[in-house]
């Protein structure tokens, strides 16, 4: 990997400079504030996922290597329940490396948890299964889902699992919230693309990271974010390339 630009970590490495491990981590560290990014793949024509509508398809070493990284620094994974569902989500593996240690000694978990959306309730099938070793799991709703959907998911995560978050239909910023509030102030969110679009569209975006890979896909799948008019204005902050892989930091203009 090297680095094609560093606007917004002073001092971690500059243009040209090949990156290892500890500085891709300083490049990608978190501020020490509840922050919101989030992290995408596309093709060089825009699309979200590969022809057979996974992202796994089109994921490269270099994605791997800063997915991984993302996620060992995030508290806690906010992810749709239909992409849960599509990709086949489980419940977080552990943090990698020493990274488990050091979060740990922060007091935070040696496992990120996972954060699921649902408007309906609905916890995806495989985030329902308790794993030996993988994290917490949270169920994001709101009063809609109804009360037989509620007790469902109370009865499988655990009544303090179970986030209603408004009334109708899911309220981002107050769901945001409640994970800060509940000590996950460093929130990945993974998708899907209605769920980008949602986040941006409130306001919460704080950092779009967007890996492009060397691939043209043609076909019909769907963009990084779609549903929701967002308009949410972001600027480069960092530029890796690595194998024709190009991977992006977009960060608010005021961040």
């Amino acid at each position: 990997m090297r680095l094609l630009l560093n606007d917004a970590v002073p001092g971690a490495a500059s243009p040209g400079d090949p990156l290892d491990a500890p500085a891709l981590e300083r490049l990608y560290a978190y501020p020490d504030r509840p922050w919101l990014r989030a992290n995408m793949v596309s093709t060089l024509d825009g699309a979200a996922a590969g022809n057979d509508g996974r992202t796994g398809t089109i994921n490269t070493p270099a994605d791997l290597v800063v997915y991984t990284l993302l996620r060992d620094l995030a508290d806690v994974i906010l992810v749709g329940a239909g992409t849960a569902r599509a990709e086949g989500y489980m419940s977080a593996d552990p943090r990698t490396g020493d990274r488990a240690a050091r979060a740990v000694a922060e007091g935070r978990a040696a496992h990120p948890e996972m954060a699921v959306v649902s408007g309906t309730g609905q916890l995806p099938p495989l985030l329902a299964e308790r794993r030996e070793n993988g994290g917490g799991v949270l169920l994001v709703t709101c009063e809609a889902a109804g009360a037989g959907a509620l007790d469902r998911a109370r009865h499988t995560l655990g009544a303090d699992r179970v986030l209603v978050c408004g009334r109708e239909s899911v309220d981002l910023r107050a769901a945001v919230d409640a994970l800060v509030d509940r000590g996950l102030p460093r929130i990945l969110c993974e998708g899907g693309p209605r769920l980008l679009a949602d986040v941006a569209a409130a306001d919460l975006l704080d950092e779009l990271c967007l890996t492009v890979v060397p691939l043209l896909a043609g076909g019909v799948e769907q963009r990084i974010a779609v549903g929701t008019s967002a308009d949410a204005p972001l600027v480069p902050g960092v530029v890796i390339e690595s194998e024709g892989t190009v991977l992006q930091r977009w960060l608010r203009p005021e961040a």
